[in-house]
């Protein structure tokens, strides 16, 4: 039998069902995850290899990105403010009655001690100054550094002076000795991971300057400085610039924009070439100072070519429709890693209606006032406790040093935000207040206001209107009337 007689014997195939999987598929290792392999570095360990390029690619896209430097902004405006997060002291009698004297003394002698001449020790920035720029660097660089010194230049002691975090040298680690700590990019800390203190270099590494001697450190105890930084897994050192996952995509973007921006330039100008099948060489109408020739053109008119000689158009499409719907989503994306809205962030409000910018807003909103308690419980109490035993023991607040405890009773009013419907806003307002879920304190510190204050005001109101023989009816109190339904 030939052997092209034998029938073919049937291929033989198994099918292999898929074993159940007996883990995560986030875990999983394929050819699709086989680029993503995580990292189990602590994070300190990160820091001290990657901190000072995150720190310098973060300052660099401030400085040059349009909206690094709107995210800046919006850190500042809404986290500080205008009038800055303000000081209200609640000092009480042992009655708990608000001590009327004695808080106005403390508040009195803060605002004084705030002013450009005796907050820092450059005399160039005054407390509202020093919290918009402290934030603005936390926000760029992760993190800020703000000493104590005492001084005898202004009557209360104390002075503030802001410093970057590049004084703290990443490269500067010590392993813990018998009889010393351990000291992590420059941190000092004892076992628990407590602070202890904290090894600055005496001059900024980006200054130009030249050191004979190498790195020069200066040891600053714990207490007498101020290392701001958002912590954000358990023994982290140092802190996160805060545009972080967002820094490549708009690095990226930045450059796109650039692009096409130049692109479109060049397709504005309509170019073109001569071309001659001959080889002939095209003469122009003149040359210029390198010897290239030019040809003079004029909007209308018309020239004619060289026998021989072609004429191929340079017509590029720029800016392409994709355009748009590409940089909206670039930022769409940014916009969720910096905790934003995108309209906002965008400056976007055309495709956006009442609903969507109320929701987004209110999000927002919150997010603010997460970095607003944040600020105030790192920062603003901080200083105002160490400003407070400096001022008592300096006799610049006349009040009895003993009962520091009591002149600690403070509260910090940040800066709060309008309505976003005021009438409906009001209107549920008035039903919580009615259902007795929600006081009127709440709604004024929702807006940046305390509510003591406004009755002093509308108490002193009153008496200047009786003084001018002046009389203002107040509207009864009644449903408010829903126009819109």
């Amino acid at each position: 039998m030939w052997p092209f007689d034998k029938k073919a014997e049937p291929t033989r195939t198994r099918s292999l069902m898929k074993l159940p999987r007996r883990g995560f598929a986030a875990a999983e290792k394929d050819r699709l995850t086989s680029l993503f392999k995580g990292t189990n570095t602590a994070i300190n360990e990160v820091l001290k290899g990657q901190l000072p390029t995150l720190r310098a690619r973060s300052r660099q896209l401030t400085m040059d990105n349009d909206y690094a430097r709107r995210f800046l902004g919006m850190v500042k405006a809404n986290v500080v403010g205008t009038n800055g997060i303000v000081l209200q002291s609640k000092a009480r009698r042992p009655d708990g009655q608000l001590d009327k004297p004695d808080a106005d003394a403390i508040e009195q002698a803060w605002s004084d001690w705030g002013h450009l001449d005796h907050c820092t020790m450059t005399g160039r920035l005054s407390w509202r100054d020093v919290q918009r720029l402290v934030i603005e660097t936390v926000a760029r660089d992760g993190e800020c550094l703000v000493r104590f010194v005492n001084t005898a230049s202004n009557p209360y002691g104390i002075s503030l002076h802001v410093l970057e975090a590049d004084h703290l040298d990443t490269e500067f680690n010590r392993p813990r000795e018998r009889l010393s700590n351990e000291v992590r990019m420059g941190i000092e800390v004892d076992t628990y991971g407590r602070h202890v203190a904290y090894h600055l270099r005496a001059t900024h590494p980006g200054e130009q300057t030249i050191h004979f001697q190498g790195k020069v450190y200066e040891r600053i105890p714990a207490e007498q400085l101020l290392h701001l930084c958002m912590i954000e897994r358990p023994g982290q050192l140092r802190g996160i610039p805060w545009m972080q996952t967002a820094i490549r995509r708009l690095n990226m973007l930045g450059g796109y924009e650039e692009a096409e921006l130049v692109a479109a330039r060049v397709s504005a100008s309509k170019m073109g070439f001569y071309t001659s099948p001959d080889g002939d060489q095209y003469t122009g109408d003149d040359s210029d100072s390198a010897g290239n020739l030019v040809s003079d053109v004029e909007p209308g008119s018309f020239e004619q070519l060289p026998a021989g000689m072609g004429f191929e158009s340079f017509d590029p499409q720029h800016p392409t429709t994709a355009f748009d719907a590409f940089v909206r989503a670039s930022l769409r994306g940014a916009s969720a890693g910096l905790n934003v809205s995108y309209h906002t962030l965008a400056n976007d409000l055309e495709r956006v209606n009442f609903s969507s910018i109320r929701s987004g807003v209110l999000e927002e909103r919150e997010q603010w006032r997460v970095l607003q308690g944040w600020y105030v419980e790192q920062f603003c109490d901080r200083v105002f406790r160490r400003w407070l035993k400096s001022a008592l023991t300096t006799n610049a607040l006349a009040l009895p040093p003993e009962k520091y405890s009591k002149f600690t009773d403070v509260q910090w009013q940040p800066r709060g935000w309008s309505w976003v419907d005021p009438l409906k806003d009001q209107k549920a307002n008035a039903e919580g207040i009615a259902l007795g879920v929600m006081t009127r304190s709440d709604i004024a510190a929702a807006q940046g206001k305390d509510l003591e204050e406004i009755f002093e005001q509308l108490e002193r109101e009153k008496t200047m209107a009786e003084q001018y023989g002046l009389s203002f009816g107040t509207e009864p109190t009644e449903e408010v009337v829903d126009e819109e339904n």
